[in-house]
């Protein structure tokens, strides 16, 4: 099936109002220029700068410029045909635009008049919306972006430019990746941008990419993309999660295998510090997809229906940056009101329905990533597989782990990690998360410039020492929650 099918089997259809969508308005008047000549009828375009006029002939009717006045023309003509009406969206409020476009619908079984409506965004009211079809313009695939890519990485070569586009392999596919699904044009524009500002293709122009794509969403504070993706080297420990995350990467960033649908996504539950949000990021960087954070505290809105509707758009924005993963940074915040029986009159309920029908339903590679500090506050039905595929308990780092974050910390301050004991400054840090272990460098370090030397050992036992981790201070709790976690959760480590 392809766009002009589609389009020729509407007017087939006998449709009196046919609504277009799109940014892309030459492409769909030269699709019905073709769906008209195939069907032999007659072509007509208004614009409310050209008026209206046939599509072969530049002169315009007369005394149609005005969107009344070329309605009128066309409720009085005997013309069969097809009228193209473009922009016309800011007209259809008027009752008496909609009236008299509705009855010119009315008449189509005696005069065979269609009206197709071509604008960004159009909403028909309900009588009108009974008698139109919607047509929408197929979004190109990965193979159409790989020959957009090819055609212009040839153009510049043969335009004399010296030498072939250069660049990685991975970052020219990923950069076809992120290509995939926009508008043919819009695609054509940002490859010519990528491959024509210096004739590389590198990982800053897939993130100018992402951020066009963002921005084209109209994505707001509710939804944010967050650029600064981290790699699993700069996770210590949870050795589990990047082995079952590396077996399902080419199943979501590629082609499904034999019988296998993309992961849907994880809880990722444990210690607050442990390395949550880190572990999060990290996904979305090692996967080399955009990740988007879903933020709750910006999702509500005290008129009735809008938080749900905030919640709405922001799904189907992630949808539209597919595949991407999206993070839920503290769900339980979100959702504790519904779980215990809330006072904020049906709210997160509503949330909570909207986003398990989203979960169950969902088409698009979303890969979700939830973290929690306390899940007996969360919903069963939210965390039953099938929504999501895992839950990660993310517990205090051990001995080797808490030496490999160690070893992390130091090394992006560029510190040497041979003046170190990693084994000794582990287990002096015996009960630390590693948002504890990261703090203590960063505080001898500041004891360091004080004192006018460099880091060392002691100063880093030295502020160890001095630091009460949070296990001890709410070891009850945290106890709790590792009790809890042994017997119903898969370790991350």
């Amino acid at each position: 099936m392809n766009d002009l099918h589609d389009l020729t089997l509407i007017l087939q259809s006998r449709f009196p109002l046919v609504v277009v969508e799109t940014h892309e308005e030459p492409r769909v008047v030269a699709l019905l220029e073709q769906a008209a000549n195939l069907e032999g009828l007659a072509l007509f375009i208004w614009s409310v700068a050209d008026g209206l006029r046939r599509s072969n002939n530049s002169q315009p009717i007369t005394q149609t410029y005005e969107f009344l006045d070329a309605l009128r023309h066309v409720d009085k003509t005997q013309q069969n045909g097809v009228y193209v009406m473009l922009d016309a969206h800011p007209y259809l409020s008027d009752p008496v635009n909609a009236r008299l476009v509705r009855e010119i619908a009315n008449e189509y079984n005696k005069t065979a008049r269609t009206l197709v409506f071509v604008s960004p965004r159009l909403e028909l009211n309900a009588e009108l919306a009974r008698m139109s079809a919607r047509f929408a313009l197929s979004v190109p695939g990965l193979e159409t972006i790989q020959g957009l890519l090819r055609e212009e990485m040839q153009l510049w070569a043969r335009q004399g430019n010296g030498e072939p586009v250069r660049g990685e392999k991975e970052a020219l596919n990923l950069l076809a990746r992120h290509l995939t699904g926009m508008a043919l044009d819009d695609a054509r524009r940002l490859a010519r941008q990528a491959i024509r500002n210096d004739g590389l293709i590198t990982h800053k122009d897939i993130d100018h990419v992402l951020r066009f794509k963002y921005d084209a969403l109209g994505a707001g504070s509710v939804l944010s993309l967050e650029l600064d993706t981290a790699s699993f080297a700069q996770v210590g420990g949870v050795k589990k999660l990047k082995r079952w995350l590396e077996l399902r990467r080419d199943v979501f960033v590629g082609d499904a295998g034999a019988g296998l649908q993309p992961p849907r996504g994880i809880m990722l539950l444990g210690v607050q510090g442990s390395g949550k949000s880190l572990a999060a990021k990290a996904v979305a960087g090692a996967w080399g997809v955009p990740l988007l954070r879903l933020d709750f505290a910006t999702l509500y809105n005290k008129f009735f229906g809008e938080t749900e509707r905030n919640l709405r758009e922001a799904l189907a924005s992630a949808e539209a940056m597919a595949p991407c993963v999206l993070w839920i940074d503290e769900i339980e915040k979100g959702l504790a009101s519904d779980s215990s029986g809330g006072t904020d009159g049906g709210v997160s309920r509503r949330i909570l329905g909207t986003l398990l029908t989203w979960l169950s339903e969902r088409k698009g590679r979303v890969f979700i990533v939830a973290t929690a500090n306390d899940i007996e506050q969360l919903p069963p039905e939210l965390i039953r597989k099938g929504r999501l595929d895992e839950i990660f308990f993310v517990d205090l780092p051990d001995g080797p782990t808490r030496a490999e974050i160690f070893a992390i910390h130091l090394a992006r301050r560029e510190l040497q990690l041979e003046g170190f004991d990693l084994d000794g400054l582990a287990g002096a840090a015996e009960g630390f998360s590693g948002a504890e272990i990261e703090q203590a460098v960063v505080s001898a370090l500041y004891e360091a410039h004080a004192l006018k030397q460099p880091l060392d050992a002691s100063l880093l036992l030295a502020e160890i020492g001095r630091t009460r981790p949070l296990s001890t201070v709410m070891a009850e709790r945290v106890a709790a929650l590792r009790a809890w976690a042994a017997e119903r959760t898969v370790p991350a480590n």
